[in-house]
C-alpha cells in the first residue's frame, strides 16, 4: 500500500528560499504550498489539511511567532519547524516556548533541513508508529496512560491533546519513573539541543504539561519539582 499523500506548507517571505525549500521538499514526497507572509498563512491553514509547518520567524504583516501562537490555538499537534536568523536568539526561545517543536538557523543545509523535517514527521506520524510495532505499546502510571504506537495519552480514560514536544516530554519521563532529570538533560534528551540558553522552554513545556495532565497543577501529583535539580516523574 502506497503511503498517504503528505502537505506542508511554507511560509517564507524570500521568494527565492521558499522555492529552494518547496524543492527538497519534494524530493522527500512532500507536497509544499507557499504563503509570503502570516496573514496569507493563517488563510491557507484554516482551507486545507496540512502535516507539516515550516515558518520564518521575520514576516511581513505577521510575524512568525504570532503565527505559530494562533496555529497551536487550534491545532496543538502539527509539527512545526522554525526558520530564524543568527541575531534572533530571544525569538529561538520564545518561539520553543509558544509550541513550535524545532528551530533552525540561517543559513542552513538542506541536508539538515530535510533531516529535522523527516524526524519530526516520524515523531508526529501514529500510522507510521504503529507500522513499527506489533500492536500498540500502552504504558500506565497511576491514571495516566499513554499509547506510543497510536501517539496517545489518556487521563482517568480521557484523551489529553498534546502537542509533539509535549508527547517526546511526557513519554520520556514516562521511560524513567523516579529519575530526576536537570533542565539541561531535558534539553539534551527531549529536544537534541546542548545550549543552556533553551533551558527556559523546558519550564514553558512542563507548566503547560502539568496544566493538561494534573487535576491540580499548582500541586502536581505525576511531574514534580525537585529543588535545586531539576524535575522528576513521580515512581508509584
Amino acid at each position: 500500500m502506497q503511503p498517504a499523500e503528505k502537505y506542508a506548507l511554507v511560509v517564507e517571505d524570500n521568494a527565492d528560499l521558499a522555492k529552494l525549500v518547496q524543492l527538497h521538499l519534494h524530493d522527500i514526497n512532500l507536497e509544499t504550498d507557499i504563503a509570503n507572509n502570516g496573514q496569507t498563512a493563517l488563510e491557507m491553514f484554516s482551507t486545507r489539511q496540512y502535516d507539516m509547518l515550516v515558518l520564518d520567524i521575520m514576516l511581513p504583516e505577521l510575524n512568525g511567532l504570532e503565527v505559530c501562537k494562533r496555529i497551536r490555538q487550534i491545532d496543538r499537534q502539527i509539527p512545526i519547524l522554525m526558520l530564524t536568523a543568527k541575531a534572533e536568539e530571544i525569538d529561538k526561545v520564545v518561539g520553543l516556548e509558544i509550541g513550535a517543536d524545532d528551530y533552525l538557523t540561517k543559513p542552513f543545509s538542506v541536508a539538515e533541513l530535510t533531516a529535522r523535517i523527516k524526524a519530526l514527521l516520524r515523531r508526529a506520524d501514529p500510522e507510521r508508529s504503529s507500522n513499527l510495532c506489533s500492536g500498540s505499546v500502552i504504558v500506565s502510571h497511576g491514571d495516566l496512560e499513554i499509547d506510543q504506537a497510536k501517539h496517545l495519552v489518556r487521563i482517568g480514560g480521557n484523551e489529553v491533546d498534546l502537542t509533539v514536544r509535549e508527547f517526546e516530554l511526557l513519554n520520556h519521563f514516562l521511560r524513567h519513573p523516579g529519575r530526576v532529570f536537570t533542565r539541561t538533560e531535558l534539553l539534551e534528551n527531549v529536544w537534541g539541543y546542548s545550549n543552556g540558553v533553551y533551558q527556559h522552554t523546558v519550564n514553558s513545556h512542563i507548566n503547560r504539561l502539568r496544566a493538561k495532565i494534573e487535576k491540580d497543577p499548582s500541586k502536581p501529583a505525576y511531574i514534580v519539582t525537585v529543588w535545586g535539580v531539576g524535575y522528576k516523574l513521580v515512581d508509584q
